[in-house]
């Protein structure tokens, strides 16, 4: 328990310091009232085409989690949606992704489905969603300037697939053993009901990649991850007229995979500070004035935050918080 309290604090600290060093970034060789200005300037009559947009993105995502579990073994969609809100709820006012856990808790209650094979269907999003950011990234590359930095997003992304061609190759031929033999070191404790717990949880846990062994579950997973990826794209372009910043449509792809790949690091909860640096990164390669980029940075994570505060603590209810605690 020691161990894991020490864990979690080293976690939240070393978020803090990234936090801090994102956002000394974002805000760095800026005037406050040139970003001011800028959101005064802004019309934010553009969120009304963007959030339907915005939602589209989500429910794609909620679709894709959906579809990664085995057919026979599917939880409802509406529970999948509901864990999911819950995950996002939690992620944006807890520190070190939180809400991963949150959601598999969700799933597990609404739909009674083992924690380890849902766990096994986040790790299997996960892999996917390097692979698709990257994926959008390079898709993008004829309308996108000079960037210094796609030469080791390259490099990166052929290491993602490397490991993900090889994780792939295990799970496929060796199936069940392979999880058996990660799990083994827990049947050596000498507790009661161990043994058959890892083997429940070994087993679960398979039917949780099934996204990997299975090519036409990993091909629908694959086609709804790149979907969603890039239906968020769109909604941060079309927010980008709201600022009168003149940049194509791969300016809110570029955007997309800045922010999203950025989260691998730890920060604080809602990711504040990397958001924003990530965002001005993104557009500073279509020389997008640091004050409106800014602007249009802070706009975007209010659109990426206040949802799932209002829509998350309307599904958990009074006193939720308190009680999960």
């Amino acid at each position: 328990m020691s161990e894991r309290r020490g864990l979690r604090r080293l976690l939240v600290a070393a978020g803090l310091v990234v936090t801090v060093a994102c956002m000394y970034f974002a805000v760095r060789g800026v005037a406050l009232a040139d970003a001011v200005d800028a959101l005064r300037a802004s019309d934010l009559l553009w969120l009304v085409p963007t959030v339907p947009v915005f939602a589209l993105a989500i429910a794609l995502r909620a679709v894709r989690w959906w579809a990664l579990f085995e057919r026979s073994q599917r939880p409802p969609l509406r529970a999948i949606t509901y864990a999911l809100l819950v995950g996002y709820f939690f992620n944006n006012i807890l520190p070190a992704r939180a809400g991963e856990a949150a959601r598999v808790i969700a799933l597990h209650k609404r739909a009674a489905t083992p924690k380890a094979e849902i766990v096994g269907t986040v790790v299997v999003e996960r892999l996917f969603d390097v692979l698709a950011l990257l994926i959008v990234l390079f898709a993008s590359y004829p309308w996108l300037p000079e960037i210094s930095w796609l030469r080791a997003a390259a490099i990166f992304g052929a290491g993602v697939v490397a490991v993900l061609l090889a994780l792939v190759f295990v799970v496929v031929r060796y199936d069940a053993r392979a999880v058996h033999w990660l799990l083994s070191p827990l049947r050596r404790l000498q507790r009661e009901g161990v043994a058959e717990r890892v083997e429940a949880a070994a087993v679960n846990a398979t039917r949780g990649l099934v996204g990997l062994r299975s090519p036409q579950i990993a091909l629908r997973g694959m086609a709804l991850t790149i979907a969603s990826w890039a239906t968020l794209g769109v909604s941060f372009a079309i927010l980008t007229n709201a600022f009168a910043l003149d940049v194509p449509l791969a300016a809110g792809m570029l955007v997309t995979v800045a922010i999203n790949l950025s989260l691998i690091l730890p920060s604080s909860p809602a990711a504040l500070g990397v958001f924003e640096a990530a965002t001005v990164i993104a557009l500073r390669a279509f020389d997008v004035p640091h004050a409106e980029a800014l602007s249009y940075a802070l706009v975007l994570h209010l659109l990426n935050l206040v949802p799932f505060l209002v829509i998350g603590g309307a599904l958990l209810g009074p006193g939720a918080l308190r009680r999960r605690r």
